[in-house]
């Protein structure tokens, strides 16, 4: 049998049991395909052969329309980095809802969001803010922004950045495959994350003067969890036409305390330009300034301090080097890995090579193993090489689902702050009874 065989066997049999096992929310699917295309508003939710129903969700955990209970190591994709249900933030939203919500005007919410944002923020640039409906929206107007200021149009982006809906590069497209996006219209420059030395390239066929913003993540969320490199960031600003430093931050998911929000902001002199007093850009927006959202989030930063960010990172880098332990101790690694140093494989010496970060993709020349993880803090994911990793991905998520664990189809996984360390051990159990079941033809894969 081949590799393809066996997942197409073996995906078939875990639909099946998944359907079985779920006909209430098969039948919500289904019905709601009526009035929704594909039965959803939110691509990214979508999972074959249909998507699971929430009905609930509670601390660490959700519930679906058919009575099942799901630790949830998704955490809304790091939005929900909250957990479920803080009664915190819900004090917080209740109160501001007892004083209406729609002002037409400026509030103290909106007021004293800003402050708490820009002291969080302000030792990374940010001096002053300006908020929006979304991430999304925040990288729009931060772009907008950019091309105003320097008067010019391309935008460098990288291979696998994910910037909200309409700023999306997988690798194909930044190889010249057709690729269906929904993108703006803007003049892009495509580079390769992570690969100094091609960027340097790609700059030096611009025409001087004439790129006007770099768009980066400093860790890929969507890209598949990929931290940047440090000196490969640093040297980006470097390569620029200008002498150019981290202007504008855009910030989204979690800031929010769980409700819609974006926010972008940077050096004085440019965020002044927004001030209706000087009357040069103009920022539209009516739900920019939503009570809701500015009560949550103001709450929510409280909760998410500095010690709670260093527990859930450690929570997140241990649990990155337990799944690593057991895909060593099963051997899906080449036996000569990692290899020489590369510049694309970090390994963390003081785990005895326990923590390998893998950041291979678009490389020809290095070998990835069958399955791998990466990440950095509390974003990690779990991932597979070869022509059938989207079988293997699938497979992998389904098993996750019969084991009581909701993740992303994609094998992300967002720690919250009501995820416990043992949550991040039954998760571990579960990857290793995946590989155990599987480890034949994961080994197979091995060259």
């Amino acid at each position: 049998m081949t590799l393809s065989q066996y997942l197409t066997t073996q995906l078939a049999k875990a639909h099946h049991s998944y359907s079985q096992r779920n006909p209430k929310s098969q039948k919500a699917y289904e019905d709601s395909t009526e009035h929704l295309p594909g039965g959803n508003t939110r691509t990214v939710i979508h999972a074959d052969p249909f998507p699971l129903t929430f009905v609930k969700g509670d601390q660490n955990t959700l519930t679906s329309i058919d009575g099942h209970k799901y630790i949830d190591l998704l955490g809304e994709f790091s939005a929900g980095i909250f957990g479920h249900s803080d009664p915190r933030i819900a004090v917080a939203v209740k109160d501001a809802l007892s004083r209406g919500w729609n002002y037409g005007g400026t509030s103290v919410y909106e007021k004293e969001m800003a402050r708490k944002v820009c002291e969080r923020f302000g030792p990374s640039g940010l001096e002053l803010v300006r908020f929006t409906n979304s991430g999304t929206e925040a990288n729009t107007m931060a772009i907008a922004t950019a091309l105003n200021v320097t008067g010019r149009k391309k935008i460098l982006v990288f291979s696998s950045g994910y910037h909200g809906a309409t700023l999306v590069f997988p690798l194909a497209l930044m190889k010249g495959d057709k690729v269906a996006t929904m993108n703006l219209p803007h003049d892009f420059v495509y580079a390769p994350y992570n690969n100094i030395e091609e960027t340097r390239e790609i700059l030096g066929q611009l025409p001087r003067d004439s790129l006007a913003a770099i768009l980066v993540e400093p860790i890929q969320g969507s890209g598949g969890c990929r931290p940047g490199h440090v000196i490969p960031s640093r040297k980006i600003r470097l390569l620029c036409q200008m002498n150019i430093r981290a202007d504008i931050l855009t910030l989204g998911k979690y800031i929010g305390g769980g409700m819609t929000i974006g926010a972008f902001g940077g050096r004085r002199d440019i965020m002044e330009l927004f001030d209706p007093t000087k009357s040069k850009l103009l920022h539209p927006g009516t739900y920019n300034n939503n009570v809701v959202s500015m009560a949550a989030g103001i709450a929510g930063l409280d909760i998410y301090n500095a010690l709670e960010v260093d527990r859930l990172n450690a929570l997140g880098e241990e649990l990155r080097k337990d799944i690593q332990s057991v895909f060593i101790k099963h051997g899906l690694y080449p036996e000569n890995f990692p290899g020489p140093s590369t510049g694309f494989v970090e390994i963390d010496s003081l785990q005895k090579n326990a923590m390998v970060q893998i950041e291979a993709e678009g490389n020809e020349h290095i070998e990835l193993p069958p399955i791998f993880v990466t990440g950095r803090g509390s974003m990690l994911n779990v991932r597979f090489s070869g022509e059938e990793a989207s079988m293997w991905q699938a497979l992998f998520y389904h098993h996750m689902l019969s084991s009581g664990i909701n993740i992303a189809a994609r094998g992300y996984t967002a720690l919250h702050l009501r995820v416990s360390p043992s949550d991040c051990d039954a998760y571990v159990r579960s990857i290793e009874a995946f590989v155990v079941e599987h480890k034949p033809m994961l080994k197979s894969m091995l060259k």
